[in-house]
């Protein structure tokens, strides 16, 4: 049997067919193969599978190829990496002025991942209701400076209490598989409800001891919409650790900076301090935001990106 995997609980997994969901477990062998992945199947994953004999579930013997993931390192496991989603049309990337702050710099971690693959990426501010004086409106004002000139949409919605929700998501979400990520807190299971009320996800109020999310969503999921599309909810995320980009192919993720690849003097330039550098004399210019710049430098050194 094929089928897609739309649930994981970490051991067994749920799997749609043409005709039926299977709760299937993975079959011992590719836990060894896959050393370097804390989660060998992936929601959004395509997979053979055989029923076991006299039972209702599957065993999975193996996972087909993947179009696309996105990826980021483990927190928990040195030199593993953990996949969030595979196969998927768009990214949402759900951030919050406050309760809890996204940083620009976690922004920027997660667009190079969903760029290394030409995955779109949507940010989506949310908790516009708690958005009021004059830092939020300049973090705000930021948000849509720097990355709608770069091509990514900017969405303003305060998931408790827009009106018609359906309607002002359905031209994105129409006919496609989308991921939504974010930090624990800022509200991706509201907006998901909002959107699948059949979702049902729980929510908690954010800590007000540490002003951080409270991990509501355990395990990864896709659900399905009511026209043609699908949207699959994940763990909040903490920090975004960037996996497998050479130092010398980290600008290619940069869309202002990718247009001007090839254009420097020194063919293995790495824009930092190197004479004839087209991508510093844009930055001088105005041509890159100055934040952005100071990302790319920031995961060029692998600095910490929880600030």
């Amino acid at each position: 049997m094929k089928g897609r995997v739309i649930k994981s609980t970490g051991s067994w997994y749920i799997v749609q067919t043409d005709s039926s969901l299977v709760s299937a477990r993975l079959k011992g062998k590719f836990k060894q193969d896959e050393l370097k992945l804390t989660n060998p199947i992936a929601v959004g994953d395509w997979v053979e599978m055989e029923k076991e004999e006299n039972q209702d579930t599957a065993v999975i013997n193996e996972i087909l190829p993947r179009e696309n993931y996105v990826i980021r390192k483990s927190t928990r496991k040195q030199h593993f990496s953990h996949i969030i989603a595979s196969n998927i049309d768009q990214a949402i990337l759900v951030i919050t002025m406050k309760n809890p702050r996204t940083s620009l710099g976690f922004i920027d971690r997660f667009l190079v991942s969903t760029e290394s693959f030409r995955i779109p990426a949507i940010l989506v501010v949310n908790k516009m209701d708690l958005l009021s004086g004059e830092s939020a409106e300049d973090w705000l004002l930021d948000i849509h400076e720097i990355y709608e000139p770069l091509g990514y949409k900017v969405i303003e919605v305060s998931a408790l209490y827009t009106e018609n929700p359906k309607e002002l998501f359905q031209p994105f979400l129409e006919g496609k598989t989308t991921l939504i990520s974010g930090h624990s807190g800022v509200g991706k299971s509201t907006l998901l409800n909002a959107l699948i009320p059949k979702a049902a996800q729980s929510t908690k109020e954010i800590s007000s001891f540490s002003d951080k999310g409270v991990h509501t969503t355990t395990f990864a999921e896709l659900f399905p919409l009511e026209y043609d599309g699908s949207l699959i909810d994940t763990p909040g995320i903490k920090e975004f650790g960037i996996l497998d980009i050479e130092d010398n192919e980290l600008s290619h993720y940069f869309p202002e900076m990718r247009k001007y690849l090839g254009q420097c003097k020194y063919n293995n330039c790495q824009h930092v301090n190197e004479p004839g550098c087209v991508v510093l004399q844009k930055l001088e210019e105005g041509f890159i935001h100055p934040y952005r710049y100071q990302s790319y430098l920031n995961i060029l050194n692998e600095e910490d990106n929880r600030r």
